[in-house]
């Protein structure tokens, strides 16, 4: 099977997009800047879903759903949050076409058809959330509030890259409010840690848990908590975000509840959100020039058994013992394909699943039949052993389980061998220049500071990281004193 994949030292940027197309995840559609996603790429997207969706609800969450349109005056109830997503909206203002008398086929917008008041297609959820919230929310025995939305929300990006940044995109969001600011507070940090939790133990990608400066803070949130992780060519990637809104929200939509002691005041909110930006995530912190390398714990495929037979009568002998281990791994959990396509060569298919990421493939030919054993090959390494055939059903989960360990191991590695603690700023630049990902270096506080570098370096504070540790120093651009290191790198 020719795969056609550049190469990532020479062109990384070609060598995601062919590999998502390629490894049949997406495709770039009709609508530009949108991508459609193909039944391969879904399922994988469906398995981060179930897996998030039983967190969330492990958690206390509800799912609801809420419009996907949002008048344009509950849009700039909440004026930080109406100037921050301004520039991404789009806006629905007719809600009819007519047929172009002149131009008979073509339809064109009727004029008479124009809305009383213009719809924001959401770029998020906020503000048609907080405007239910003011009906839902009446005393303190309605708190906390904790829902979660699975949606589609449209944020109109002039360059765009499958996954990555798309006009339309899939995530989920969740909106709760709370009766206190410290409830509120917890909740946000409880979320950040159930997705770091989601990234590093399915994913198998290492995060970095933060808190955002005032720059990069969300439109209409007192504070942002993030998870930041590095991709193979020294990028960073924010897999998720987690907001404590303090009352804006409630303000904004006169959100009020009746307290215990008899009072009235604004509830507390948070919201949180990953996105099919995790899909990116997942392909370029693992995947090589060969293809993908999925972690056992995502992937929609995780064995793939390859008969290899000459004649009829040995691929049925074949089959009797592939059909019978398919069942035995299945009921340990572990979804089997047996490709027995007698359209392709064996060549071919192991081409083929090796490019779509499937951990493991199991090939037995008739010489394995005859010595009971077959060839098992893991993806992440390339390594290919003989294994017994009746152990198979204990080998390949504890391979699968020994897989997921190491993907994430060799992320780890990778990041830790591209973060660098640097003191000057010609150092600073030098790194990125040179070796990229993760730096880390003194910063001053100011957004002055932070928007030069931004400027001069295209790097930007990625995060202030929980467990960073106090450090007297001075920042490397302004000589002014500083309390400890943050996170700089170029990104995504």
């Amino acid at each position: 099977m020719s795969k056609g994949l550049p190469k990532r030292s020479e062109d990384y940027s070609l060598w995601y997009n062919e590999l998502v197309k390629k490894a049949g995840l997406a495709e770039n559609s009709a609508v530009r800047g949108c991508m459609v996603i193909k039944p391969y790429g879904y399922a994988i997207w469906e398995k981060m879903q179930r897996v998030l969706d039983d967190m969330f609800k492990a958690t206390g969450h509800e799912n609801a759903y809420f419009p996907l349109f949002v008048p344009k005056s509950l849009f700039e109830a909440e004026e930080q949050n109406a100037e921050g997503f301004a520039k991404e909206c789009a806006v629905v203002t007719h809600y009819r076409l007519q047929t172009d008398p002149d131009n008979k086929g073509k339809l064109r917008v009727d004029p008479a058809a124009r809305l009383e008041e213009e719809l924001i297609v959401r770029p998020t959820s906020e503000a048609i959330i907080w405007s239910t919230y003011k009906n839902w929310i009446q005393s303190y025995r309605d708190l906390p509030l904790l829902v979660n939305q699975w949606a589609n929300v449209v944020r109109w990006e002039m360059r765009t890259r499958l996954f990555l940044r798309t006009a339309e995109f899939l995530w989920q969001e969740g909106h709760t409010a709370h009766a206190t600011a410290e409830e509120a507070i917890a909740e946000t940090e409880q979320m950040l840690h159930v997705y770091a939790d989601f990234v590093e133990n399915y994913m198998a990608v290492p995060v970095v848990k933060g808190i955002k400066t005032p720059n990069e803070r969300f439109a209409g949130a007192l504070e942002t908590y993030c998870i930041e992780s590095l991709m193979q060519d020294g990028k960073a990637l924010q897999t998720g975000t987690s907001h404590f809104l303090g009352q804006n929200f409630a303000k904004a939509f006169d959100v009020k509840f009746a307290t215990k002691e008899g009072g009235l005041d604004y509830v507390w909110g948070t919201s949180w959100g990953v996105s099919t930006r995790l899909m990116g995530a997942l392909i370029m912190t693992h995947s090589d020039d060969e293809g993908l390398v999925l972690p056992p714990n995502l992937a929609p495929i995780q064995v793939v058994i390859v008969p290899i037979y000459k004649g009829e009568e040995q691929l049925a002998q074949i089959s009797e013992k592939v059909n019978q281990l398919k069942k035995e791994l299945q009921a340990k959990g572990i979804s089997v394909k047996f490709d027995n396509r007698d359209t392709e060569r064996p060549g071919f298919k192991f081409a083929e699943w090796e490019l779509k990421g499937v951990p493991v493939r199991i090939a037995i030919g008739g010489r394995d039949l005859e010595n009971g054993t077959a060839e098992v090959a893991r993806r992440d390494t390339k390594e290919k052993s003989t294994q017994q055939f009746d152990s198979l059903t204990t080998y390949i989960p504890a391979l699968l389980e020994e897989m997921q360990a190491s993907i994430f191991n060799k992320a780890l590695q990778h990041r830790a061998e591209h973060t660098t603690k640097v003191d000057s700023y010609e150092e600073f630049k030098q790194v990125l220049e040179t070796k990229g990902g993760f730096v880390l270096a003194h910063w001053d506080g100011s957004p002055e500071t932070e928007e030069r570098i931004k400027e001069e370096t295209k790097a930007t504070i990625r995060c202030i990281a929980l467990d960073a540790e106090d450090e007297d120093g001075v920042d490397m651009l302004s000589g002014k004193p500083s309390k400890k290191r943050v996170y700089f790198a170029k990104a995504y």
